[in-house]
């Protein structure tokens, strides 16, 4: 008898939120926003496009009942990750080639946002210009990536336009968005036109690799960034 022959593997289909896994990106990032929920206790500073933050110290009004809050959600965090079996995402063999392709990313952006606005923008701009409001890369890509760049993809998608259309569409509206949100409210920066191009190139590359890599990715890449340049 002869074998049935074997069915050819689809090839997968990106969802609403790009290639990635979302799940196993989530608990890849899950330490790094809590290290920075923390950390901004002390450092003084809040990323300007986190509300969430700002508003739940507002609410809660002091360190002590901030910090309980965030010891809960880590327990939690911690019960979730046991009882769905996501140990494998938090392993060095899975965590490592993340952080390492994120760094990757994150060492080239300086140089491309700077060759694409200055040289083909033709705007003259400084690094401290840049990146004075750019805070944790983890609200920024939650909020302008995972929720303003699918979310546009899932409206749109409901047209009749084709999905790849979508997809551009929505990178580049949220990237403007993303650029815009520095410029808005109390502790927005002033507008300059060379901050929010550099700011729309940067968000186009961080929803570039959210999309065809993952969140993780991302959210990796935008707080390695941060780093190098703050040290540089």
């Amino acid at each position: 008898m002869s074998r049935a022959p074997k069915r050819s593997a689809k090839p997968a289909v990106p969802v609403a939120t790009g290639h990635g896994d979302l799940t196993a990106s989530l608990v890849l990032i899950f330490p790094l926003m809590l290290a920075y929920e923390i950390g901004v206790l002390f450092a003084g500073h809040v990323n300007g496009a986190d509300v969430v933050t700002r508003s739940m110290y507002a609410a809660i009004g002091s360190r002590g009942g901030y910090l309980l809050i965030h010891a809960a959600f880590a327990i939690g965090f911690l019960l979730w990750v046991r009882r769905d079996s996501r140990w494998t995402s938090l392993s060095i063999e899975v965590a490592a080639p993340v952080i390492l392709e994120a760094a990757v990313y994150a060492l080239t952006l300086g140089a491309l946002g700077t060759l694409i606005v200055e040289r083909v923008l033709g705007l003259g701009i400084s690094g401290s210009e840049i990146v004075s409001a750019l805070g944790a890369g983890v609200h920024e890509e939650l909020v302008f990536r995972l929720a303003a760049m699918t979310g546009l993809v899932s409206l749109l998608g409901r047209s009749s336009l084709d999905r790849r259309l979508c997809v551009v569409v929505a990178l580049l509206g949220s990237a403007a968005l993303f650029a815009a949100a520095h410029h808005v409210g109390s502790h927005g920066e002033v507008f300059t036109m060379h901050a929010f191009a550099y700011r729309c190139v940067a968000g186009v590359v961080f929803g570039l690799v959210f999309w065809f890599r993952s969140l993780a990715h991302a959210v990796y890449a935008h707080a390695l960034y941060d780093i190098v340049v703050a040290l540089s």
